[in-house]
């Protein structure tokens, strides 16, 4: 469960999102033209954006959680992967998802290893796991980006635009595995493509962009 109370985001004196109340018990597709706030509202859940208001996961203020804690609660999988090491390879990255659960200063255990290795395999990707993540397609990236969010075994996986930089055919196999993980995950969809929300299945949030003479703003509607 994630609540949003009060929820408001700004950048300087322009306001993003404002006073945003929304209970989200299950999966969740949120929709909106680009620059309507949707991976603003996303930043915010996920503590990379500094808001005003709550957010409460589980009954538990996500700005008391520790950065370890988040990671077991939620994971974040964005539109594209940024490399900073152009020699990690597929396995090493995927084994980052297990970086919540490793004990410091120790090497990642057994019980790590073995989840990476089994997310891999399950997301068809074993023969690659040794090649370095710059060397992958698009639609290879984005599987394993999937494959390191199962490895934090979070119970909530965010999508924020998952198929906005892929052909049709791997935006067919990741809407899949996005439906597929709603038999295991709470699922929140991030996207403004029409196909796949409704491919997903889930009830949707529409953010709304609200001009005046000063400010854009963003709220939100919803839809079952």
């Amino acid at each position: 469960m994630i609540e949003l109370k009060s929820l408001t985001c700004s950048y300087g004196e322009q306001i993003i999102l404002s006073d945003i109340n929304l209970a989200i018990s299950s999966h969740l597709s949120i929709l909106g033209a680009n620059g309507s706030g949707k991976s603003t509202l996303v930043g915010c859940i996920c503590s990379l954006i500094e808001y005003g208001g709550e957010i409460v996961i589980d009954e538990l203020n996500v700005k008391n959680l520790s950065a370890q804690k988040r990671a077991k609660a939620l994971s974040y999988i964005p539109a594209k992967l940024e490399i900073y090491d152009l020699f990690i390879t597929l396995y090493d990255f995927v084994l980052l998802g297990r970086f919540a659960y490793k004990k410091n200063f120790f090497e990642y255990s057994k019980e790590d290893k073995e989840v990476a290795h089994e997310n891999i395999k399950h997301l068809g990707l074993e023969h690659l796991k040794n090649h370095t993540l710059s060397s992958l397609s698009s639609g290879e990236q984005q599987l394993a980006m999937i494959a390191s969010a199962l490895s934090q075994q979070s119970k909530i996986i965010i999508f924020d635009e998952p198929t906005a930089n892929l052909d049709p055919c791997n935006s067919k196999v990741i809407a899949n595995y996005i439906k597929k993980l709603k038999e295991t995950h709470q699922v929140i969809l991030i996207t403004h493509d029409l196909h796949l929300a409704c491919y997903a299945g889930n009830p949707i949030a529409f953010i709304k962009i609200k001009k005046s003479v000063f400010t854009t703003t963003a709220f939100l509607t919803m839809r079952f």
